[in-house]
């Protein structure tokens, strides 16, 4: 069966039917050749997430590249680049930390807040002066839920794909619960653990004994007084390298795999889409031609997310380059007695698509806030300061 270009009629065609998802599986090499070493994230205590799976018949030992998290963050922001460049109209909260007293300016976007419109960031900021969650826009979180999902659709329509939980607002762990419309990952097949080198030469050569030395506060540090006879041991003595002076012994340590290939699987589920409701204008019910058009945007939106970050490439971190070895294809998996039709969508085509679905949505009269700006609580600004001012003079663990 040949590759279609997916158009608005098919996700509409696809949504309307009984079509339960759209996948699209991705195998990659390492950018530097078969049996390159790639370098997993690693998670608390340095581990690897290393894992069994049945893969065709066989059990298959794992690595994960790039968890479901990560990749949703990858996508998302492949999704704000865009929408700053104005090729895609899409709602977000945004927070502006920007004053004297700050060492770094920072901008925040509910495509970066790891709990999107229901982040604590937004909780503790403000439209003018009032409070966020006490707002008209923050309110839409106490009231949301599948069957009345209209409000959360207009003030951040992400958080409907990629899923949020809003359990640090007043209701905790009973708050609005949305699951991930979109999930994707990353995995190294026939997995190997290697080892790593690390060391230092120190061009200058100095020497253990030159020490110690003392570290202060504001990050410099001094020489003691009492070389060459070290007779007095003063408190806070310190080695020269651990103010990265001198040679740091070579060492062998567990660290990278080699992988047989990664694999990439991207589902979006039209079945999670499907069960969300919208009705408008407070009545308690909904129509299909609006439930429609709502699903069919999310399923465009989070079809742009995916499309524009495979675009971007997976260098996912230092050591560990990927580069496809086929072309992106998305499946429809609708019918199971027949092969799955197969479809492209390269990034412009994913924008077309995403602008023409949204369009459609507001036309048929659903909210759509585009940008909604707060200002950060004298709180929040402060606790931010404070962490930036401890980020200069301190490290985690002491002086």
């Amino acid at each position: 069966m040949g590759t279609e270009l997916m158009t608005l009629d098919v996700v509409r065609k696809a949504m309307k039917g009984h079509a339960a998802a759209l996948r699209c599986v991705t195998e990659y090499q390492p950018a530097g050749g078969s049996g390159d070493k790639v370098f997993p994230p690693t998670y608390e205590g340095g581990k690897y997430a290393t894992e069994d799976r049945w893969i065709s018949g066989d059990i298959v030992p794992c690595v994960l590249l790039d968890s479901v998290q990560s990749q949703a963050n990858r996508m998302e922001l492949a999704l704000l680049d865009v929408v700053d460049e104005g090729q895609l109209d899409l709602p977000r909260l945004v927070v502006e930390f920007n004053t004297e007293e700050l060492l770094k300016p920072l901008r925040v976007t509910s495509f970066e807040a790891p709990h999107r419109a229901a982040d604590a960031i937004f909780r503790d900021s403000e439209i003018n002066g009032v409070r966020f969650r006490d707002t008209e826009h923050g309110r839409v979180l106490n009231q949301v839920d599948i069957r009345n999902a209209t409000p959360l659709f207009g003030l951040c329509p992400t958080a409907l794909v990629f899923g949020i939980w809003d359990s640090t607002g007043p209701r905790g762990g009973l708050g609005a619960k949305f699951q991930r419309a979109i999930i994707s990952e990353m995995v190294g097949l026939h997995a190997v653990q290697g080892v790593k080198t690390s060391s230092r030469i120190d061009p200058l050569q100095i020497m253990v004994g030159a020490g110690p030395v003392f570290k202060n506060a504001d990050g410099s540090w001094d020489l003691g007084q009492v070389w060459p006879d070290k007779k007095s041991e003063k408190k806070g003595e310190n080695r020269p390298s651990e103010v990265n002076h001198g040679n740091v012994t070579p060492s062998v340590d567990n660290g990278g795999f080699t992988i047989s290939k990664a694999v990439q699987t991207t589902v979006l589920s039209l079945a999670a889409l499907r069960r969300l409701r919208f009705p408008l204008n407070g009545d308690p019910t909904s129509t299909p031609e609006v439930n429609l058009a709502a699903r069919v945007a999310l399923a465009a939106i989070g079809l742009a997310g995916a499309s524009l970050a495979r675009a971007q490439g997976a260098d996912l971190r230092s050591r560990c380059q990927l580069f496809p070895t086929g072309p992106f294809a998305w499946e429809l998996l609708d019918d199971p007695s027949v092969p799955p039709q197969i479809f492209s969508l390269p990034p412009e085509a994913a924008l077309t698509l995403a602008t023409e679905a949204i369009g459609a949505a507001r036309k048929a009269g659903l909210p759509w806030m585009r940008e909604v700006q707060l200002t950060p609580s004298a709180n929040l600004l402060e606790l931010l300061r404070r962490s930036q001012m401890l980020a200069v003079t301190t490290v985690e663990g002491g002086v």
